[in-house]
């Protein structure tokens, strides 16, 4: 499993919906207790995104795994 720091505003919510769709493994995002599933744009859409997300990748992807660098924070 590996762990990425992200930030979304509103409208990065569905490239980033469509991207973790392209994925064959799950993909999870989180914030505090809330876990949600990466590849519903509901689920995405009700984190609160004035705050940093980790996404949780269960496998590899390079294609997303560059994907996820643009959002990411240190």
């Amino acid at each position: 499993m590996r762990e990425t720091r992200i930030r979304l505003n509103v409208d990065d919510v569905s490239d980033f919906v469509r991207a973790a769709a392209e994925c064959d493994f799950d993909v999870d995002v989180k914030y505090n207790r809330i876990l949600v599933d990466a590849k519903s744009i509901l689920g995405v859409m009700s984190m609160d995104l004035n705050h940093v997300l980790t996404v949780k990748c269960y496998g590899e992807s390079p294609r997303f795994e560059s994907f996820l660098q643009r959002y990411a924070v240190a």
